[in-house]
């Protein structure tokens, strides 16, 4: 079971970035991530790097741009399933500033916000040994 779902940051004074996260909702382990906007094409994008045969099933909340690139068969639609990828965007927002509400922290560029999120995700997923 992979479980999908969207942050939000802030770039800039006043313009949004969106991340897009896959979490294994078994595992407890980030899959991917995407940076973009909410389109359906940033989802897409995630998309193309979890969308695996052998994934019994994918759990969302209710946008609607997942309906479009999910097949339906493999698709669960609802709120009680993704309470993993729930729970890591509450440790994003904890460790990473920039995901708290908008204030004096905020990232300058995207390319920026993706590198703190490949950190923040080498270290909670035990792939970061000079942290450890």
């Amino acid at each position: 079971m992979v479980e999908l779902d969207e942050i939000h940051a802030y770039t800039g004074q006043k313009n949004y970035c969106r991340v897009w996260t896959a979490v294994d909702g078994y595992g407890k382990r980030l899959v991917s991530f995407v940076c973009g906007d909410r389109s359906t094409r940033t989802g897409l994008k995630l998309w193309e790097t979890v969308g695996e045969p052998d994934v019994s099933f994918y759990c969302s909340d209710y946008w609607k741009s997942y309906r479009e690139f999910i097949p339906a068969e493999k698709h669960l639609q609802t709120k009680a399933e993704t309470f993993t990828v729930e729970g890591y965007n509450g440790r994003i927002r904890h460790y990473l500033a920039r995901f708290r509400r908008k204030g004096k922290c905020y990232g300058k560029a995207e390319h920026m916000i993706e590198k703190s999120l490949n950190l923040l995700f080498l270290k909670l997923n035990n792939e970061l040994t000079i942290l450890n």
